[in-house]
């Protein structure tokens, strides 16, 4: 048996070939489209700056940092990508838990070196696996946490913290602009 038994022949459009399967222009042209695109980077671009000038503010106020580029990184696929599984609040929550957790994991018996930042790093991507809680930049908290070696006490709850921040940040930003993506797709 052949393909040619089974399968219906189609014959290739050309330009005298019926077009009763191509819709009809719509009112939206290509200028309208891009301005669309650049409504959406302007709110994305505002709404990351501002959840990060916050966190920068919080951190300038308690005397401690909050602002670490790993969380910056998760603002920005927070925003970019709000539909995404990794922009969920509990991938983003969770994760950045399990890097700061794989972070000490290996900082204790390891120390802090650039190896040991890279183990830490692909812990990280292990534990969020098989967690169901994707999300790269917690990689990138692990690693953070190897070559700074900040106390366990202060960090965590910061972290913890701010990984709160950025999912309300999302939450709103997403309601505050008409037509933008709901985020979030699901809280747990």
């Amino acid at each position: 048996m052949n393909a040619d038994s089974v399968l219906p022949r189609r014959h290739a459009p050309g330009p005298g070939a019926p077009r009763a399967n191509v819709p009809p222009p719509g009112r939206r042209g290509r200028r309208s489209l891009a301005r669309q695109g650049a409504a959406a980077a302007f709110h994305g671009a505002g709404a990351v700056t501002a959840v990060l000038l916050v966190l920068a503010a919080i951190g300038a106020v308690i005397g401690e940092p909050v602002l670490i580029p790993s969380l910056a990184a998760s603002a920005g696929v927070l925003h970019s990508t709000p539909t995404l599984p990794v922009a969920q609040p509990r991938s983003v929550v969770v994760a950045h838990l399990l890097g700061a957790g794989a972070g000490y994991a290996v900082l204790a018996p390891a120390g802090s070196t650039p190896w040991s930042a890279a183990l830490a790093g692909g812990l990280t991507f292990a534990a969020t696996t098989l967690a169901r809680t994707p999300h790269s930049p917690a990689c990138a908290t692990a690693v953070v946490v190897v070559l700074q070696a900040p106390a366990p006490a202060r960090f965590v709850p910061l972290l913890f913290g701010a990984t709160v921040i950025l999912v309300l940040a999302g939450y709103a930003a997403s309601r505050v602009r008409r037509g933008a993506a709901r985020y979030p797709v699901r809280w747990w």
